[in-house]
């Protein structure tokens, strides 16, 4: 009800005003908030009985005025809040000297302002004239574009109709051609032609006038019957040589493009690696304008046992977009084992896209990656052996050993093969690791070994002067077969002078040539891979040895998983082994 009408003659009320926390029917609002006086500015309402306090209240606690300015959030508080709420610790200041500081900032701010009037008149103007010369500048590009197609189109037109034109001449030439042939020989058939007309010539009694006419005859039909020995069509219905190649020119016009748009970056396949994640490096030309990002795209061509083009999948042809680049390189995540991966990449500068890179294509492991590195805690030799800081490159050294065994060498004794393993070891899952082994190594066993077999390898004493302490001496004795059985909790092959050793083969191995003998030692020697992968399934009870660039296996076979399996290594002589630095980015514990 009206709050200013008194009984029995009080009205409903029609509004509310929020600066007099009153209600009002229409004649009072009128009467007392007359036009033209301050009051005529309140605020005003529907009806209500809700009135907002005159006073700021605090937002978290509603009984509490707001009587003091955090400093650090920018917001008045109450003195609740700074006691024991949010702002406990946050440097605060009184309400008066807050509206002080404020109030003279806003004020020289908005005198700043009213100073630079002109300046701001003047930067609009300018604003002014650059969207209209925009306007016209977008347009007579928009035109200049339109003639250049416009000719291109009329330089397409007639070269069709130019080679169209000739398709039909030479077309109606042919036909033309076998037409004439088809004439003569029908001329050929009885009652037409030129039979026709020597049978009318033999009818001839006279000698004189049969002569003189079959003279001619006999060469016409002479010829004709030569003809019929030696068929041969006037005309050639084939017309590949009017076959159109337009590939070239369809490249060219695919990459046409504005004098602005950047060149095309190329994909720097020697610096990018792809295991679960990819790390794509890329390089631009050398006379290249600076670029403002880089997109780089990748889809999914083929997975595990299916041919390149994959179908039925969802990420399969599907090109997906890395966020904006602004180096040269770029990493993809959650990456498919055992599949097949193409990318490309393309620069944009100034919201203009150059043309893609050619596309390049990485496999992906077979299992996800098993990171370690080397371990010198576990009969590491340090007299022959040498590993880097980082523990990720091991080299072999001739040392003070080969020195005093040079007697037992010159006897045709047998030295042992230096071992050193991977710091983490492997009791479950499928596991990939990759490595590259320098070319002037001499001899390098790589592979994996139990921790039972490495026990016996760096603590029980060895006989290097007895051939038969190696377990792969080279012999061909058959001692070799004898150390590849199931039962035996380690597979190594063996690399060196840039070759690659397939052991010999069993029930239970494989190799990726089926034209590979255990009988032909020639057969068993495959050129070194750049890096080669080596993948254990423990579970399965089997290892794969990879070419790791290409991810094709080379040789794979059945081992004793009988406990903790650790990557292995063996080195005689000079050589050098790396791990991949992908693989050794990131440790994992088992």
């Amino acid at each position: 009800m009206c709050n200013i009408c008194k009984p029995p003659n009080q009205q409903e009320a029609t509004k509310s005003c929020m600066d007099c926390k009153a209600s009002y029917c229409n004649e009072c609002f009128k009467l007392h908030h007359p036009w033209g006086t301050p009051k005529a500015q309140h605020e005003y309402v529907g009806p209500t009985m809700n009135f907002r306090p005159k006073v700021l209240m605090c937002p978290e606690h509603e009984m509490e005025k707001v009587n003091m300015y955090c400093e650090v959030c920018r917001r008045p508080v109450c003195h609740l809040c700074k006691l024991g709420g949010s702002h406990a610790n946050h440097k605060v200041t009184s309400m008066s000297s807050a509206y002080k500081i404020l109030k003279e900032k806003l004020a020289k701010s908005i005198h700043y302002l009213i100073s630079k009037e002109d300046r701001v008149r003047t930067q609009i103007t300018e604003l002014d004239r650059l969207i209209n010369q925009t306007e016209e500048n977008g347009q007579l590009a928009e035109r200049q574009a339109n003639e250049h197609f416009e000719r291109l189109f009329e330089t397409l037109q007639e070269r069709k109709t130019e080679m169209l034109t000739s398709i039909e001449q030479s077309r109606n030439r042919r036909i033309d051609q076998l037409k004439g042939q088809v004439e003569e020989y029908r001329g050929m058939l009885e009652n037409s032609g030129l039979v026709g007309y020597a049978q009318e010539v033999l009818k001839e009694t006279d000698q004189s006038c049969f002569v003189q006419t079959a003279k001619q005859l006999h060469v016409r039909i002479q010829k004709a019957t030569e003809s019929l020995k030696t068929f041969h069509p006037s005309a050639d219905p084939c017309f590949d040589e009017f076959v159109l190649d337009t590939s070239k020119e369809e490249t060219l016009l695919k990459e046409m493009c504005f004098g602005g748009v950047p060149d095309p970056p190329l994909i720097d396949l020697s610096h990018s690696k792809v295991y679960n994640e990819a790390s794509i490096c890329w390089r631009l030309p050398d006379d290249h304008l600076p670029t403002d990002h880089h997109i780089l795209e990748y889809r999914k061509l083929g997975g595990p046992s299916q041919s390149p083009s994959l179908e039925g999948s969802e990420d399969s042809g599907v090109w997906r977009a890395t966020d904006k680049v602004y180096g040269s390189s770029a990493g993809v995540h959650d990456l498919e084992p055992d599949s097949l991966y193409a990318f490309r990449v393309r620069s944009c500068r100034n919201s203009m896209f150059s043309p893609y890179s050619p596309e390049v294509s990485f496999h992906t492991p077979p299992a996800p990656i098993f990171s370690f590195l080397f371990s010198d805690k576990c009969g590491f030799s340090p007299e022959r052996l040498i590993l880097n800081s980082r523990r990720d490159t091991v080299e072999s050294v001739a040392g003070m050993a080969f020195l005093l065994a040079a007697e037992r060498v010159q006897t045709g004794s047998y030295i042992g093969l230096d071992y050193i393993i991977g710091d983490t070891g492997i009791s479950q899952g499928r596991h990939y690791w990759a490595f590259k082994v320098e070319a002037y190594s001499y001899m390098v066993k790589v592979g994996v070994a139990s921790d039972t077999k490495l026990i016996e390898w760096f603590h029980n004493p060895r006989d290097t002067s007895s051939p038969r302490y190696d377990h792969d001496s080279g012999h061909d004795s058959g001692s070799e077969d004898a150390c590849y059985e199931l039962s035996q909790p380690f597979t190594l092959i063996t690399l060196g002078m840039g070759k690659l050793i397939i052991p010999k083969a069993s029930s239970s191995s494989s190799v990726s040539n089926a034209n590979v003998s255990s009988g032909d030692p020639g057969n068993r020697v495959l050129p070194m891979p750049q890096h080669l992968g080596i993948c254990l399934d423990y579970d399965a009870h089997r290892v794969y040895f990879y070419d790791a660039n290409t991810m094709r296996c080379l040789f794979e076979r059945q081992v004793d998983c009988s406990g903790t399996m650790f990557p292995a290594f063996g080195l005689m002589g000079s050589g050098k082994v790396q791990l991949e630095e992908f693989i050794n980015a990131k440790k994992l514990t088992f």
